[in-house]
């Protein structure tokens, strides 16, 4: 990719496959929403802890969306203890961390809510903070259309 290539938009569809390299996620669909301010990851068994005098979050992952995938262990820093208000309008409490995303051919990085997402089909949701890191532009009549990362965690870290 030439240096004025990585500059232009790159097209996305309302649902794509990303990869949460950091955390082990090699593949994560995640549905688009240009409306919610701020990215979202479904994680259960969330515990802080200490390392290096900083606060750290582990937690399970869980992506798919017709059968259950955890990915045990994930470890990241913690940016933010946040306040989120909900689509339905209720305010919850979430753990907010920071992981590398890759999305296509580019990789940034993104701050991701940790939150049940049980009841919904995807397990990751792409807020619009996120998508101006990675300078996206969404057409809502496409779906996967950067198609499956292909960075392993060794190429990316």
């Amino acid at each position: 990719m030439t240096e004025i290539e990585h500059h232009l938009p790159m097209v996305i569809g309302l649902r794509e496959w990303v990869a949460l390299p950091e955390l082990g996620i090699d593949a994560l669909r995640m549905k688009v929403d240009t409306g919610a301010t701020t990215s979202a990851l479904h994680a259960t068994d969330i515990e802080l802890f200490e390392r290096d005098n900083q606060q750290w979050v582990r937690f399970t992952a869980h992506i798919g969306i017709k059968e259950h995938i955890p990915v045990p262990d994930c470890q990241a820093l913690l940016v933010q203890d946040k306040r989120i208000r909900s689509s339905n309008g209720q305010v919850q409490h979430r753990y907010m961390v920071r992981s590398l995303m890759q999305l296509g051919d580019r990789l940034w990085p993104v701050d991701l809510t940790l939150t049940c997402r049980k009841a919904m089909r995807f397990r990751g949701l792409l807020g619009a903070k996120a998508m101006v890191g990675g300078n996206l532009l969404v057409n809502p009549a496409l779906n996967y259309v950067q198609g499956k990362p292909k960075i392993r965690l060794s190429d990316a870290l």
